[in-house]
């Protein structure tokens, strides 16, 4: 066991308008489970970077441990699994190796395959047990359920659950939940670390901001009374002064006018106390103002409808037949393994061309249907936020509105779309979307990267607007909020 020690840390990126960091001091145990949790674009992926040296910053970072960092590149993919591997992790025997996959049941046939034959949530569990196998490491996990089916992410955090030293970041509350046993939350003004889960860490942050903002408004109120106060004493203090023009007793009246200023000096000292105390309050307060919606409504009830509807590709499993339909008001949720098939049959939705994919049955959609769409991919996003907005036809100020509800400071509406997280570009896609009136609203795991006081303003806004929506989404907690409907794709393998 042993400590990583952080002094007094500040760091900005050379080009950024502001501190990502400002006197930050914390410290936590080598041997912990550690949930890193916090707004987009408040420095978790920094400090990850920071902690594998690729920065100068002020301040000290002290440690006896080394580190190693996921998501990470593997140059040639071509190579078999086995021999990518053995090079991560050239000290654990091949039967260790097979005993780690066997925990997140891989088989051992996977190591006889080309790695880029692997699905996505095949490749990231085997890096995964690569990790756990190098010893001496503290691991830096960064996001590690992006694109992993709901099933895969319960096998990951089961198995993380075995493991310890290591920091997670990750915006999905039940994975959380099931695999750590500390939190590190990047707040708005201060970082702090909690012997919790992220459900217990979360109830006691919004019991302390509740907390805190009735206590603001009792002072408020009590700031209120001290200044009427302060202006009764001086109207008296005015009184008793203009008193002494031609009184007798110049002592008695001199006395009052004493007791007078000493009162005075009194409720001013208390006014500033409680303007201190007030200021001092809320400063960690996450403002997750309500987000609108205005949905188009279709003169036709249902929408789309998939009749025996599959798609393949060459050499790749696709998925099997399916029917259903997506009727006004429903919000249907696809769900499915990895290589099921469900960002598919949203591109078909959508019209829009698919290389080399063999369709199978029938997709009728009712006419005039207007759709909004949300992809997976941010990486196209280039140029500045005002550019963006005109180049997709939506009203600026409300698109500068919707970021602003969603945690953008004014600082990121001058930086360039490429520079912002992948959680703050996640979001502009979604603003756009917000911003356009629609028929059907059709997101693509919409959450990767999005921080958790954001998903939580998104399921609010879902249910409150109760738009028809076509969803694909593996956030266990945002599918049981959201979904009205679940369809489940089979891949043609399964």
């Amino acid at each position: 066991m042993s400590m990583i020690k952080v002094d007094k840390l500040t760091f900005a990126y050379p080009s950024s308008y502001d501190n990502i960091f400002e006197n930050v001091s914390f410290q936590i145990d080598t041997d912990w489970r550690l949930g890193f949790v916090g707004r987009n674009g408040r420095g978790k992926t920094t400090f990850l970077q920071l902690l594998l040296g690729k920065y100068e910053y002020s301040g000290h970072i002290s440690t006896a441990v080394t580190f190693d960092y996921f998501p990470f590149d593997v140059p040639d993919k071509s190579l078999l699994t086995l021999d990518i591997l053995q090079e991560l992790c050239s000290q654990a025997a091949e039967w260790e190796i097979i005993r780690e996959l066997s925990y997140l049941k891989l088989g051992a046939e996977v190591l006889w395959r080309p790695f880029n034959t692997l699905s996505n949530g095949e490749q990231t569990k085997t890096l995964l047990a690569a990790l756990f196998l190098k010893p001496g490491k503290f691991l830096l996990l960064d996001e590690p359920t992006n694109h992993l089916d709901a099933p895969a992410r319960e096998l990951v955090s089961a198995y993380l659950r075995r493991k310890k030293g290591f920091i997670l970041v990750s915006h999905d509350r039940r994975f959380l939940d099931n695999c750590v046993d500390h939190i590190l939350a990047v707040n708005r003004a201060n970082i702090e670390v909690q012997n919790s889960n992220f459900s217990c860490w979360l109830a006691e942050f919004e019991q302390r901001q509740q907390s805190e903002q009735e206590r603001q408004q009792l002072l408020h109120r009590d700031i209120k009374r001290l200044r009427q106060a302060a202006r009764r004493t001086a109207e008296w203090s005015d009184k008793v002064e203009a008193s002494k023009q031609g009184s007798y007793d110049k002592g008695y009246v001199g006395h009052k006018s004493a007791k007078m200023m000493q009162r005075a000096k009194n409720l001013a000292a208390r006014q500033q106390q409680a303007i201190e105390e007030k200021t001092g309050l809320l400063q960690n307060q996450e403002n997750a103002e309500p987000l609108k919606l205005w949905p188009l409504r279709h003169h036709a009830e249902v929408l789309a409808d998939f009749a025996e509807v599959s798609v393949a590709y060459a050499g790749l499993a696709g998925c099997q037949p399916v029917s259903f339909s997506v009727r006004q008001g429903e919000r249907v949720m696809l769900t499915g393994a990895n290589g099921s098939g469900k960002s598919s049959l949203l591109k078909l939705l959508l019209g829009e061309e698919l290389p080399q994919a063999e369709i199978k049955g029938q997709l009728r959609m009712a006419s005039g249907l207007i759709i909004s769409y949300v992809p997976q991919d941010t990486s196209f996003l280039r140029g500045s936020l005002r550019g963006f907005a005109a180049e997709q036809g939506i009203d600026e100020t409300l698109f500068l509105a919707i970021l602003r509800k969603l945690d953008f400071s004014r600082v990121q509406f001058e930086k360039d779309l490429a520079e912002l997280s992948a959680g703050q570009q996640k979001k502009v896609l979604l603003a756009k979307s917000l911003c356009e009136q629609a028929h059907i609203y059709v997101w693509d795991e919409p959450l990767n990267y999005v921080d958790i006081f954001s998903r939580l303003q998104l399921e609010q806004l879902i249910v409150d607007f109760a738009p028809t929506m076509l969803l694909v989404e593996h956030d266990l907690a945002f599918q049981e909020k959201v979904a009205t409907r679940f369809v489940h794709l089979e891949r043609l393998d399964s």
